[in-house]
């Protein structure tokens, strides 16, 4: 029997935006900072948009049938640094990201 690897710890970094120029620009600093470490990165891997739709009447008191729809859609990433060190994790803490980008980071 082979010995199973043991699991490194890595970082996975989940970003959101509403807009995919902001998103991907947030994406590279990332993965610059991350690259200025030497820290093995896979991805950006690219999720998919999540589109909300809301439907509204376009009449306030009569005509139901005339109605309006206005959709809003997310743009996802996904990044996973594979063994960080505290120098990366430092720098990803410091890093100014633009307004209306959202991230989510989880360590395992």
């Amino acid at each position: 029997m082979t010995k199973e690897k043991e699991q490194q710890p890595k970082l996975r970094i989940r970003i959101r935006a509403y807009e995919h120029k902001v998103l991907d620009a947030s994406v590279k600093q990332i993965m610059d900072t991350a690259k200025r470490y030497d820290a093995k990165i896979a991805g950006p891997v690219p999720l998919p948009k999540e589109i909300k739709k809301y439907t509204v009447n376009r009449a306030s008191f009569i005509d139901k049938n005339s109605r309006e729809q206005f959709e809003m859609g997310v743009h996802k990433r996904l990044i996973d640094i594979l063994s960080p060190t505290p120098n990366v994790i430092d720098a990803l803490t410091n890093l100014n990201l633009p307004a209306g980008v959202d991230i989510e980071v989880k360590m395992s």
